[in-house]
């Protein structure tokens, strides 16, 4: 299959997306979109580029992370303070579907570049501005960072043990979740213009709304009853039995024995027929109640029994289980492999990295990985010279460092 009918196949060809930002929320917005075959431009600061080019674990200076999440994005490097490279920026707008940016509300209306002016150029319009408080209200002038709003939203407080001080999911799940929402937005955006007739317009997407978003019945518990959920572990509050127990050897299983007729089976596959047919344990209300004494005799089970031997016997006896995956449990595990979870693709000195692959599966029009993440400013002139930048042009802003 040649390189033309590929590029047909991906769902979002010829949607055209200018990202402005850096490191998290933004940038993995539009790297959702560069995935399923989105043009993607990315505008950099000249000098040192986006801060994630330098985050965490780095290969021949270059952020291992940054290859993963800036895989298909074109980089053109522009200095955002300067008007003539602002000019520029307007005249990509002009022919651009999406825009995403994660700067501090109000930084891009100080440049003349916010989403009155920009929809003025471009009444189709679809802006994705992602913040850590949104775009209005008195905290929108705050500096906004995932662990933040993981906190504001609700997230931190009931993560870990209440003996303990709240603890952080292992990544920026706040920046995530923004993303998400942010790509979610400008889909049903795009899904109205091109539908319903309707009109360009913008995604204001707040961190802490995005986590507080995915918080369930947090809030209805409380303003019904008072009720402050509270950490809980390994369990699941109010679900049961749900919880992670110690086995023999020392490592860990999660067991989630929760629906009814799971339940049911489970407590039979431990050999406790007594509690399969107990009639208060028969619905979730009853063993939320008895949720101790249930976690008590599993993990009396558990430890009598090595983490193998038991996914054996909860597998067989169709019982949602699992081991705690570590880095290394994933990068050999079969069905990641059959699923097609990793890429390899090759690093600029001819070293082979392994990507994770793209998700969700799209069964007409799959994503795919084209290119992985591009050194600064490499698509600067071919961007540039597709919107009338003149060489001598491009030549001078080098020249004063602009771009």
């Amino acid at each position: 299959m040649d390189a033309a009918s590929q590029a047909q196949e991906m769902a979002l060809t010829g949607v055209k997306v200018l990202e402005m930002g850096a490191l998290i929320a933004g940038p993995y917005a539009s790297a959702l979109l560069a995935q399923f075959g989105a043009d993607v431009i990315k505008i950099e600061p000249p000098k040192n580029g986006d801060p994630l080019r330098k985050w965490r674990k780095l290969h021949n200076g270059t952020s291992l992370w940054w290859y993963t999440q800036s895989r298909n994005k074109k980089s053109v490097t522009l200095d955002l303070k300067s008007e003539e490279c602002r000019e520029i920026v307007r005249k990509l707008v002009a022919e651009a579907d999406i825009v995403i940016e994660n700067f501090r509300p109000g930084t891009l209306e100080g440049w003349g570049l916010g989403w009155e002016q920009l929809s003025a150029i471009n009444p189709n319009l679809i802006m994705v501005r992602i913040s850590g408080y949104g775009q209005t209200g008195p905290s929108s002038q705050r500096p906004g960072f995932a662990a933040i709003a993981e906190c504001m939203g609700g997230l931190r407080y009931v993560s870990g043990y209440q003996d303990r001080a709240p603890v952080r999911v292992g990544v920026s799940l706040g920046d995530t979740l923004a993303s998400l929402y942010g790509v979610v937005g400008a889909l049903m955006a795009m899904y109205h213009l091109k539908v319903n007739g309707g009109k360009g317009q913008y995604i204001d997407v707040a961190l802490y709304e995005a986590v507080f978003a995915v918080m369930e019945s947090l809030i209805p518990e409380y303003a019904m009853t008072g009720h402050i959920r509270e950490r809980s572990g390994a369990a699941l509050p109010g679900i049961a039995p749900s919880n992670t127990y110690q086995c023999s050897d020392g490592r860990y299983v999660a067991i989630a024995g929760n629906g009814d007729s799971i339940f049911k089976r489970l407590m039979t596959a431990i050999g406790r027929e007594d509690l399969a047919q107990d009639p208060e344990l028969a619905y979730n209300d009853g063993r939320a109640r008895n949720v101790e004494m249930l976690d008590r005799v599993i993990s009396e089970w558990t430890g009598r029994h090595g983490l193998e031997e038991i996914l054996t016997v909860l597998d067989e006896a169709s019982v949602p289980s699992g081991r705690i995956y570590t880095a290394e449990d994933i990068m050999n595990d079969e069905h990641y492999r059959a699923r097609e979870m990793f890429q390899q693709v090759e690093l600029p000195d001819g070293q082979q990295m392994t990507l994770p692959g793209i998700v969700p599966k799209l069964s007409a029009t799959p994503g795919r990985t084209k290119w992985i993440g591009p050194t600064l400013g490499q698509h600067t002139q071919e961007v540039l010279d597709s919107i009338g930048v003149t060489p001598e042009q491009l030549a001078r802003l080098r020249a004063s460092g602009l771009v």
